[in-house]
């Protein structure tokens, strides 16, 4: 499991997102953000991406680089996130501002408790909604990033990871619908 597999299936047409991958996921292409934060970030990302080739590859890397805490984490953000990032992009959208003033009545207790660091666990909620892109989400997390010290550095490599797994996610999808592959 590499970040190379992934990149050697990229078509040539994606070159961009073969050096963005390659530098995204390092210490040096992601500054303010620990390994462990990167790659929780990544699978994350990857998870809310749903194409399964492009999360086993990720998956494969993070679980030789992270800990069970760290992957469980980045699992549990995606999930609730899935949930979340539907449920307040709607409240967002619609004119009626009173919704926003009503309770969700949706169970998020992994937020309060995420097994990981609160702001690793920040990191990867603020990726996996820009993949899912939900405003009112991103606003939220980014000011949490921003109580725990986080630098806006950090939050901006949080989201060009989210963009450059997603984009690998989408442009490998359709090379295998355009190939008559069923993903």
């Amino acid at each position: 499991m590499s970040i190379d597999t992934l990149k050697s299936r990229l078509p040539d047409y994606a070159k961009d997102l073969k050096l963005n991958l390659g530098s995204v996921l390092t210490p040096e292409g992601a500054p303010g953000l620990s390994e462990n934060q990167i790659h929780g970030i990544a699978l994350a990302s990857a998870v809310a991406a749903r194409h399964p080739e492009t999360l086993r590859e990720i998956a494969g890397v993070v679980r030789e680089h992270t800990d069970e805490a760290t992957f469980k984490a980045a699992q549990a953000a995606a999930a609730i996130m899935g949930m979340n990032n539907i449920y307040y992009r709607s409240l967002h959208l619609m004119s009626d501002q009173e919704y926003l003033s009503m309770p969700a009545k949706l169970r998020m207790n992994v937020i309060g408790r995420p097994g990981v660091e609160k702001a690793d666990f920040e990191l990867y909620s603020l990726a996996v909604s820009a993949v899912n892109g939900c405003g009112m989400c991103l606003e939220a997390h980014e000011k949490e990033l921003r109580k725990h010290d986080l630098s806006r550095e950090a939050v901006q490599s949080a989201l060009r990871i989210a963009a450059v797994i997603h984009a690998v996610a989408v442009t490998l999808e359709s090379e295998a619908a355009l190939a008559g592959e069923t993903v």
